[in-house]
């Protein structure tokens, strides 16, 4: 949006170009995001409190989760309104891939909200029942899919990326949208099953956005992507100002998130951050990558198939409990323990897909 006023204001002072540059507007959208989250957030977390809209904490649980009982969940609103914020703020919303991201972001976020809902305020602990919440997710994932196979004006945009085989660039068809559908939901489940500790699902959103964001760059340049042998999709430029947003509402929100968490993000952050992570990957075609990178998320949802589908086959669990974070809590680690190293190594796997850039 401002953009455009920036561009109007030139020919009255030509230092409002720099408006229009994206690594400025991708700062800008940083900063904002991050600002509003941490202005925000203390007025937020009051007004949860007072709606006593807390977390419901599972008996069967780690007993030293008991004492997070009654904190106040549904922070995720907050990372969405400074998502939304900075982005209708510093992006082009010309470009549809901005749109499309933000109609995942909120679309996802509103599952969410009425899953942490009827949770937390009409005291389900089943909340949104489970076929529903997944009912939803698909059909905004098979819409947005749709659209953009439908939309496709390059032969790149409907291609598969291999890491690290510049040659190797299949051209999927129409199963671009079966492969961006499970992108985005999986991604999606992913984070949500991974929200568990203080703090262990926002950092490595952050790393991945982070990462995305330089793809992102490097795909919507020229001559970035003819020397990296990338196809070009000019379109994915735009993107870098989303996931900085991303990164800066994510960070603002980690202020409040951190150990010992003052705030939870609940559903309605995790599955619209998920859904981001997953379109976002889909925009710019790395879905693959987006596996390496999102290998944290990809450990916890594995852990939990495993678990469900060992004890239904043999009557066994592999793990003291599922997701895999509270298996190691389980076995003593502290949850600080557990929180910091997880995030070393989803910051391990984002360098790793990275090295996809150049290593090919």
């Amino acid at each position: 949006m401002l953009i455009w006023l920036a561009e109007w204001l030139q020919q009255f002072d030509a230092g409002f170009n720099v408006f229009s540059y994206l690594t400025m507007r991708a700062i800008l959208s940083t900063l904002t995001a991050l600002l509003i989250a941490v202005l925000l957030g203390p007025r937020v977390i009051r007004w949860l409190q007072q709606l006593q809209i807390g977390q419901t904490v599972r008996s069967d649980g780690p007993q030293s989760h008991l004492s997070k009982s009654g904190t106040p969940t549904m922070g995720g609103l907050l990372i969405l309104a400074a998502i939304t914020i900075s982005v209708l703020l510093w992006a082009d919303l010309s470009n549809r891939y901005v749109w499309v991201t933000l109609a995942i972001i909120v679309g996802y976020g509103i599952i969410g909200f009425v899953d942490d809902y009827r949770k937390v305020v009409r005291k389900d602990p089943k909340g949104l029942i489970a076929k529903w919440k997944y009912f939803w997710q698909s059909v905004i994932a098979i819409v947005v899919a749709f659209y953009l196979y439908a939309n496709s004006q390059s032969p790149a945009e409907t291609a598969l990326l291999v890491p690290f085989f510049k040659e190797v660039m299949p051209q999927l068809g129409l199963f671009f949208v079966v492969m961006a559908y499970f992108v985005i939901v999986g991604t999606s489940n992913a984070v949500n099953l991974t929200d568990g500790l203080d703090g262990l699902a926002i950092v490595p959103t952050i790393l991945v956005a982070g990462a995305l964001a330089i793809f992102a760059y490097v795909t919507g340049n020229v001559n970035f992507s003819e020397y990296l042998q990338l196809p070009y999709i000019p379109l994915t430029s735009e993107l870098v100002v989303v996931c900085t947003a991303i990164v800066g509402a994510g960070l603002g929100f980690l202020w409040f998130n951190t150990y010992p968490a003052m705030v939870f993000m609940g559903d309605v952050g995790s599955l619209a951050l998920g859904g981001a992570l997953g379109i976002l990957a889909v925009l710019v075609r790395q879905e693959l990558v987006l596996v390496i990178m999102g290998g944290v998320f990809v450990m916890e949802t594995l852990s939990v198939i495993l678990q469900v589908g060992s004890y239904k086959l043999r009557g066994q669990r592999i793990f003291r409990m599922a997701p895999l974070h509270h298996h190691y809590e389980l076995k003593g680690w502290p949850e600080p323990r557990v929180i910091v190293r997880f995030w070393i190594i989803s910051l391990i796997l984002v360098l790793i897909g990275l090295a996809t850039l150049k290593l090919r």
